[in-house]
């Protein structure tokens, strides 16, 4: 008995360590995840932003440093409630950090104008391939309000932005952009212009870029026609004017939130190599449609 039990005891032992040291602390606010060759990087004093998405040495995500045009970061939904700059206690605002099963937590200031708290899970999923970001918000009003979530990822200007749907329309009064229909997805094919273009789309439940040998592809809860807020979509695309960066945005469910009550969504990223072209194929939509089966 002892000889069988103790090395399943060792083994559940060491899979714990790994799983509990899977989070790494590189200095006093930033915090790595790694599985598979992937590494996140999460920084608790900048919005608890996602300030890296990188498969070796090849970055997917937005290295510029002006505001608002880096990384991933999460918004509250619709951005009519508040409009423009965001809500710092979301966006910019330091995060408390913790450590616990190896997940880390970050845990949000309570907005005062808008009484929400936002609190954020990060973890790897080896087996999927997946890194899940669990997103909570929290209502601390002490009113019965009505919220959406939103994931905002910033990539560099370039490459191919695909999902499943059969139409786009322009959003928020902004030009639209030039997506082709094939495959069975909409593709768009990243260009610049000298003017800010956004589309808002209702999709199935994922979207894919594709870049500079690598594949990003997200995969949340599919929406109906019914539930995004007002005025939003389920997946948004906004390019800014120029060759600067692109938005690779998704919203969830437009949801009552009474008071005390909370607000969980969850959005799993992964990051593959891909030697392809960053072209439309239907190899290529195979492909991610195989990842978010």
């Amino acid at each position: 008995m002892k000889a069988f039990y103790l090395p399943l005891l060792a083994s559940l032992a060491l899979g714990w360590v790994a799983s509990a040291q899977n989070v790494q602390t590189l200095d006093d606010s930033r915090y790595s995840l790694s599985s598979g060759g992937v590494t996140m990087t999460v920084d608790a004093a900048r919005g608890g932003k996602i300030l890296s998405f990188r498969l070796q040495d090849k970055e997917v995500l937005s290295q510029t440093r002006f505001p608002n045009s880096f990384g991933s970061t999460f918004w509250t939904s619709p951005q009519a409630e508040w409009d423009w700059p965001p809500v710092a206690e979301y966006d910019s605002k330091p995060y408390e950090a913790s450590v616990q099963d190896g997940r880390l937590v970050l845990t949000g200031q309570k907005s005062e104008r808008f009484g929400y708290r936002i609190r954020k899970e990060f973890s790897t999923d080896p087996q999927d391939g997946a890194f899940v970001i669990k997103y909570t918000i929290v209502n601390e009003s002490g009113e019965t309000r009505r919220v959406a979530p939103w994931e905002i990822s910033r990539v560099p200007n370039g490459g191919l932005l695909f999902f499943d749907a059969q139409e786009v329309t322009g959003a928020n009064g902004m030009t639209s952009l030039p997506f082709e229909y094939k495959y069975k997805g909409a593709w768009y094919t990243v260009d610049e212009a000298r003017e800010n273009r956004k589309v808002n789309a209702d999709g199935r439940g994922w979207l894919g870029f594709a870049d500079n040998g690598l594949l990003f592809i997200k995969k949340f809860q599919d929406l109906d026609a019914t539930q995004p807020a007002p005025a939003e979509a389920e997946i948004q695309i906004y390019v800014n004017t120029g060759k600067t960066f692109v938005e690779v945005e998704e919203q969830g469910p437009y949801t009552t939130l009474e008071p005390g009550s909370e607000l969980d969504w969850t959005v799993r990223w992964y990051l593959l190599p891909y030697d392809g072209t960053a072209t439309p194929s239907k190899a290529l939509f195979k492909k991610a449609r195989r990842v978010v089966r």
